[in-house]
């Protein structure tokens, strides 16, 4: 949508700094979002820009009011509202949102939003938000059960204050021995995570989470009894602690504590993390939104893009992150002898510089980032180098909707430049419709250590991606394929989608490869799945194919039938 220089209402400047108690809140609770509330309070007689005091509502404008309100609101800002930012969205930030009441309000609204939490406001991307669609786009595909993983306790979690620094993780439960301040002794347990944080600013240091899934659905909660992961504690005689095995404790004890526990007699005492009221206070600190630390400022682009040289190759993907944003991985490839190289020292070294801009069908500019493109390689290996390609990944996130895409590519060593003016329509994931991803045929397509999951060029999630600019292959390479499946229908009681995914390469007419897979048989599959398969070409005769996917959802009746084309050329 277009802006024009709209100055910021001065009833959203106070609403938006004030640091008064919120008197309405929505906050999310434990177990995912709150739902959409929206209250218009009465309202003192105010002053507008003539210094006259403008009329009070009456009731019945109020109503109407407040109508208009959730009725906007059921749109696309009620899914940021409550979904994109529930966890990290401050009381007061909510309140002046739901007191917003045009469509140029929200738009200022949330591009502010982000600029207050950008921790480098002088470059054109913004950190913050980038990582925060990464943290909600890796708990959809690592916490997801019955329910979407950013609903998930382990989902608000780690997107609120990211990755453990440690994690104790019991899968399948099992023999369990407890530490001293559980009162020691052997049992069983239910499938339960321990995450310990070294230091939460706001909170402290040695943090410890614990997140338990008593009804084995792989529905993890967080829990602030360390008994609730105990599945012999209401055995009579089993799971003993040793105070209770030595008979100086009895086990009907734990049922009779009046701290919110049942666990047994600590052995050498209780330490502080332990009582009560820390607890207490650890379980509400831990799920609020965390402090904003940069004040709000304005972007500030000018840019004009007026050339036309240098050629490169461009891919466009789509993959959901919400169902209000997607992540767009933008992949460009150059020829290395399309590249200026230059010798000096034995080394022949060429660089690129990449300038990129997103902006609104309204010019609105949404996105910028620069970047570098460079090659370096010892003499003996440059002809060898300039036979091949160069790959370049940048991901924006951006809203579903149309826009407008400037790329500029400038050698360095040439001063030649390349430009490419193109549509980027980013489609809108719906909820309850069957749906996928783009279909990425990759050249190179493998799990990445943990420390770089979600992080770096061409990593989705746990997987780093590359995408075949051109989609060309030779018979001595692997064919990754990578798709996202969305809305897949679950089963009330086993908490599990069921659903038949069918591979199919076609020559013309002639089918030449054909594979089905079964939901039953992946790890983690819920209403989101992700297929990832490599698909060797030794057996495939040079020349163009079709790659076809049908994924039937045998619970919901629907099914999706994803194609892509690819070519097996000769050495």
């Amino acid at each position: 949508m277009e802006r024009r220089g709209i100055l910021v209402p001065a009833f959203l400047i106070a609403l938006f700094w004030s640091s008064c108690p919120a008197t309405a809140s929505a906050a999310p609770t434990a177990s995912g979002p709150a739902p959409f509330t929206a209250s218009v309070q009465g309202e003192p007689q105010q002053e507008d820009k003539s210094g006259l005091p403008q009329r009070q509502l009456s009731e019945k404008e109020r109503k109407e009011r407040e109508r208009r309100l959730k009725k906007e609101l059921e749109s696309v800002y009620k899914k940021w509202l409550n979904e994109d930012v529930s966890y990290v969205i401050a009381d007061e930030e909510r309140k002046a949102f739901l007191a917003l009441e045009t469509e140029e309000e929200r738009e200022q609204f949330i591009e502010q939003f982000w600029l207050r939490r950008d921790p480098t406001p002088d470059t054109p991307e913004n950190e913050f938000k980038e990582e925060h669609y990464r943290r909600i786009a890796y708990a959809n595909e690592r916490f997801a059960s019955g329910i979407p993983g950013w609903k998930a306790d382990r989902g608000k979690i780690y997107i609120i204050w990211g990755p453990a620094d440690e994690i104790e993780s019991h899968p399948s439960g099992g023999s369990y021995d407890r530490p001293p301040e559980e009162g020691g002794g052997s049992t069983s347990t239910y499938p339960f995570e321990k995450w310990r944080y070294r230091y939460l600013e706001g909170i402290g240091n040695d943090v410890i989470l614990e997140f338990v899934d008593p009804s084995m659905s792989g529905e993890y909660r967080l829990t602030m009894d360390p008994s609730e992961k105990d599945a012999l504690l209401m055995v009579p005689g089993a799971g003993l602690t040793q105070l209770e095995a030595m008979g100086m404790a009895s086990k009907t004890d734990r049922f009779t504590r009046t701290d919110g526990t049942r666990l047994g007699k600590a052995l050498g005492g209780e330490p502080a993390r332990m009582n009560q009221f820390e607890r207490l206070e650890l379980f509400a600190k831990i799920q609020r939104p965390p402090q904003v630390k940069f004040k709000d400022l304005e972007a500030i682009v000018s840019t004009r893009i007026s050339y036309n040289l240098l050629p490169f190759d461009l891919r466009q993907d789509f993959i959901r992150i919400t169902e209000d944003t997607v992540m767009v991985p933008l992949t460009i490839r150059i020829e290395n002898d399309k590249m200026t190289f230059q010798q000096k020292e034995g080394l022949y070294s060429a660089t690129v510089n990449v300038f990129g801009r997103v902006t609104s069908v309204g010019g609105r500019v949404v996105q910028t980032f620069e970047d570098v493109i460079a090659q370096h390689v010892p003499e003996s290996l440059y002809r060898q180098a300039i036979r091949q390609r160069s790959m370049y990944q940048k991901t924006v996130l951006l809203r579903p909707g149309l826009y407008r895409l400037d790329l500029v590519l400038k050698d360095l060593n040439s001063g030649n430049v390349g430009t490419l003016n193109t549509r980027l329509a980013v489609p809108r994931f719906e909820e309850e419709k069957l749906s996928a991803s783009s279909l990425i045929l990759a050249d190179l397509i493998e799990k990445v250590p943990l420390r770089m999951v979600g992080t770096g060029p061409f990593v989705i999630g746990g997987t780093k991606v590359r995408p075949s600019v051109g989609e060309q292959f030779e018979p001595s390479e692997r064919l990754g394929i990578y798709m996202q499946v969305y809305n897949l229908g679950v089963d009330e009681t086993s908490h599990k989608p069921s659903a038949t995914v069918e591979y199919r390469v076609w020559q013309g007419d002639k089918e030449v490869f054909q594979y089905t897979e079964k939901t039953e048989q992946m790890e983690r599959a819920s209403s989101q799945v992700t297929l990832e398969k490599v698909l060797p070409l030794e057996q495939f005769a040079p020349g163009h194919y079709k790659l076809e996917i049908k994924v039937t959802d045998n619970l919901a009746k629907r099914a999706i039938t994803p194609t892509a084309d690819f070519t097996v050329v000769k050495k």
